[in-house]
């Protein structure tokens, strides 16, 4: 169809309101219940513009959005109040329908008034799309609508690019992550500190975090051990014209499980390495005598550019011009008409925080730090030996030092790229806070020092890495955490409930790789001579396996330190028999909810 039958066509669906209000639900992860629903609009089925993002498309061409939204909200409200669900709707604006007059606050209690609803039971979901925003008169619309008793929800955070500003000026109740920091974050720890972040920034401003696109329990569970209070997504309900008003056994399983997450930890980098131009985004100049009226007609067709920087003749920086302060003058009454003929020197910041491609990112952050907030949210100009390269955004140093933060000495071991003791101590704590019934497992080589005298440290290192890699495949990753605690000392926190029958498989597996690593006269002698610890020729035998366990119940164990060292002592314990073995530390067992295996222990103990 062409444009003009596209707009011919969308004129008869408002006419005729042959629109559909789909309902997805959203839980409250902390007491398991559905807390609203956002209102999801559809063409008709048979119809070229059934999709929304045809739908929306073609009204924003033909300058119909507001009257699309003004349909589409006042369907879902008819929607909701028929079908009298609980909780509260969530409805989607854009700031250009924010801003008409049909959606004034009178208009809006006029439309709940007409449906049977009431102001507080709908929340307004500002859907950042537009490259030009007008924060002031967005905040008087936000704040008329408040007044009505409406709260507003901020749409999609982490996707566009003045995001952030748009939740520092609008101060909204609720904060949506976009789906993209969601999607597999039980596997990216990246995202995991990302959320963690948004939370706590969340925490300050007084707003609510809602989580999109959970689609996993995996997913569901990182984001319940985070702190996030509420979700949707398929994994929750799908939206729907009769939406879900319960969650599922498995939502509701996952949400009632003691179980901690294991949260991945990233690979050690060196951070010292890494310099300003790992932030470089290639970007246009303009010159010192360009009329600002060109460089808002450049952005305005760059809407990704959060700045333009101002380059002389020998391509060296004199200046940089900001997205935001630029459109706040053009807003103005009369704005064009007096800045628009103007060079852009004369509106330019002419101080701008300029480094070197060279610049290392430590460097670089405390020179964002003495610059002030304004180097961080309106960014900096990148040059190699004095010349314009392009420019870096505060957002984006904030990503990369939080990932060399993250990925610090002591948080993954070099050798086998397994937690170390900082990660360790973290998760021991979050299960210990969460009241979880665990069994802390600490594995350590026998005989381990003769065998590098023998063989060599590189092959030393081969048992090790071997070790690792049978730890790896043997735990259930999504419940046991891994961790490499230095030399040939591992640690396992298992949540699995066949923790003993895997600890069993483990040792078996050891002895029987670990054969491939001896010369075969050392295997048929069951050992070799070497120097002991008094440096006497002395017969050892053959790396073994030790393995000391202690089930951790949160009534006897309070500390990190009181796990850590009951361990230890099993380890020792395990280590005075001969060959690989396994000690199960039975003086404090864990009463009440108990691993699935304990009680087979305790009769096997006792016969």
């Amino acid at each position: 169809m062409s444009q003009e039958e596209l707009r011919l066509h969308l004129q008869q669906i408002l006419a005729s309101t042959r629109l559909t209000t789909l309902l997805q639900p959203v839980l409250d992860l902390f007491d398991g219940r559905v807390m609203g629903y956002e209102a999801l609009s559809r063409g008709p089925s048979d119809s070229p513009l059934h999709a929304p993002q045809a739908l929306l498309g073609v009204a924003e061409y033909h300058g119909l959005l507001p009257a699309l939204e003004w349909a589409c909200v006042r369907t879902a409200f008819k929607t909701f109040a028929r079908l009298n669900l609980p909780g509260q709707l969530f409805v989607n604006l854009s700031p250009h329908s924010l801003l008409d007059a049909a959606f004034a606050p009178d208009a809006m209690l006029a439309a709940l008034d007409e449906a049977g609803m009431a102001g507080h039971q709908v929340v307004i979901e500002i859907t950042e799309n537009a490259a030009a925003l007008d924060y002031a008169d967005m905040r008087q619309a936000v704040s008329l609508l408040r007044a009505a008793g409406i709260e507003v929800a901020m749409d999609d955070l982490g996707e566009g690019f003045s995001s952030l500003r748009l939740w520092s000026e609008l101060k909204p109740a609720f904060v949506k992550i976009d789906k993209h920091f969601i999607s597999g974050i039980h596997l990216d720890p990246h995202k995991i500190q990302f959320v963690r972040s948004i939370r706590m920034l969340a925490e300050g401003a007084y707003s609510c975090v809602i989580a999109e696109g959970v689609e996993s329990q995996s997913e569901l569970a990182v984001l319940k051990d985070l702190g996030i209070r509420f979700a949707q997504g398929y994994l929750i309900g799908r939206p729907s014209p009769v939406p879900v008003r319960l969650p599922s056994s498995e939502v509701q399983a996952c949400l009632q499980s003691g179980t901690v997450s294991v949260f991945p930890v990233p690979q050690a980098r060196d951070g010292l390495r890494i310099s300003a131009g790992r932030l470089l985004v290639p970007a246009p100049s303009v010159p010192p005598q360009t009329i600002s009226e060109d460089v808002l007609e450049l952005m305005m067709q760059r809407p990704e550019l959060h700045a333009v920087a101002v380059v002389d003749q020998q391509g060296v920086p004199v200046g940089i011009l900001h997205r935001p302060a630029l459109l706040d003058r053009f807003l103005t009454l009369y704005g064009r008409e007096l800045h628009g003929r103007k060079p852009c020197s004369e509106l330019m910041d002419p101080d701008p925080l300029i480094v070197d491609k060279a610049t290392h990112m430590t460097e670089l952050s405390e020179l964002v730090v003495k610059k002030g907030k304004e180097a961080f949210t309106q960014g900096f100009v990148i040059t190699d030996e004095g010349r314009y390269l392009g420019l870096g955004s505060g957002f984006d140093l904030m990503r990369e030092v939080t990932e060399m933060q993250i990925a610090a000495a002591r948080y993954a071991n070099p050798l086998t790229g397994l937690p170390g003791n900082v990660p360790i101590q973290e998760h021991m704590e979050r299960l210990l806070a969460n009241d979880q019934i665990f069994v802390t497992a600490y594995f350590d080589l026998n005989h381990f020092k003769p065998y590098n005298d023998v063989y060599g440290f590189r092959r030393g290192d081969d048992i090790i890495q071997r070790l690792a890699r049978i730890l790896r495949e043997s735990c259930n990753l999504e419940l046991d955490f891994i961790g490499h605690i230095g030399g040939d000392d591992f640690v396992v926190l298992f949540q699995s409930l066949d923790w003993m029958e895997r600890c069993q498989g483990m040792l078996d597996r050891f002895d029987r790789e670990c054969l491939a690593l001896f010369n075969p006269e050392h295997v048929e002698a069951g050992g070799y001579r070497s120097e002991d610890r008094r440096g006497a020729m002395a017969f050892h035998a053959l790396v073994s396996l030790s393995v000391g366990a202690v089930l951790v119940d949160p009534a006897h164990f309070h500390e990190y330190q009181e796990v850590a060292r009951a361990a230890s002592e099993a380890k020792q314990i395990a280590k005075r028999a001969d060959g690989s073995s396994l000690f199960i530390d039975q003086r404090r067992m864990p009463f009440g909810r108990r691993l699935a295996t304990e009680e087979q222990l305790v009769e096997e103990a006792i016969t």
